[in-house]
């Protein structure tokens, strides 16, 4: 098992839940923007509980995304690009989180962002009756907006392709409905919140590069990775969550964690 680097963030969200457990909680939502560091601390988590004695189950709502050809592209051309609400298999993570706490043995979806799409069946890690089940995504537990909230456009790609506000509406509805109901299933709730959505693409950009670098050492394809033109026009898709995330989740998060711009932690 290779040691992870010991990270404030990650030791004050083991605290919690190791509390939380003795509370009962099962199924712990961690959200935070893309590259704020919630795949390192899911795997601290792992990790720690493992050694612990406990069985641990993580997902990733990166894991869910549906492949291009099931994206619903025919209600709006931008839900090409994945990882928005409505470009997700929710009645895949409904009956894995349902299997997952109700006992059962059940493979855990793998998605493959270097290809864009999922990995195949048979390459499925399977886990069964875990004790501890972390739920983790970059909209995990987010809340729809208000109407009024969606009609003004937030950047130049929402100005530019999605005049009419068909997208954010489709995208808006996705959150009230199908992720409302995938969202009820979480226990408990850590918002990682970074310090605006400025920074956001900065490490982004720093996490692609470390995919890019750690397939090109496995001797792997990285032709779907993204450079930074195509790595802004994606980050673009999710700047108007992540700043909602960043406004409204505090507000009923079970634990935040504010960083700096260094990934440091500001204030909990």
């Amino acid at each position: 098992m290779t040691p992870l680097p010991d990270l404030p963030a990650a030791r004050l969200v083991i605290d919690a839940i190791a509390r939380w457990r003795d509370e009962g909680a099962r199924l712990i939502g961690l959200c935070g923007a893309q590259g704020c560091g919630k795949s390192t601390i899911a795997e601290g988590v792992r990790q720690t509980f493992t050694e612990r004695g406990l069985r641990v189950a993580v997902l990733s709502l990166d894991d869910l995304c549906l492949p291009p050809d099931k994206r619903p592209v025919s209600a709006h051309p931008l839900f090409a690009t994945r990882g928005v609400p409505g470009t997700h298999d929710v009645g895949l993570g409904v009956s894995v989180l349902d299997a997952l706490k109700g006992g059962e043995g059940v493979a855990l979806p793998r998605f493959d962002k270097a290809t864009d799409h999922p990995l195949p069946r048979h390459d499925w890690p399977r886990i069964t009756a875990p004790d501890l089940i972390l739920f983790e995504g970059w909209c995990v537990g987010a809340r729809p907006q208000s109407e009024s909230a969606i009609r003004t456009p937030v950047n130049a790609l929402e100005r530019d392709e999605d005049p009419d506000g068909v997208w954010r509406a489709y995208v808006n509805q996705q959150l009230a409905g199908p992720y409302a109901d995938l969202f009820t299933r979480m226990d408990r709730l850590i918002l990682l919140a970074a310090p605006g959505f400025e920074v956001v693409q900065g490490w982004r950009t720093q996490q692609e590069d470390a995919l890019r670098q750690r397939l090109q050492a496995e001797s792997r394809d990285t032709s779907g990775l993204m450079q930074a033109a195509a790595l802004a026009r994606f980050i673009a898709h999710y700047e108007r969550l992540t700043q909602h995330i960043l406004e409204d989740m505090p507000r009923y998060a079970n634990l935040t964690i504010r960083f700096n711009s260094d990934r440091s932690v500001d204030q909990f």
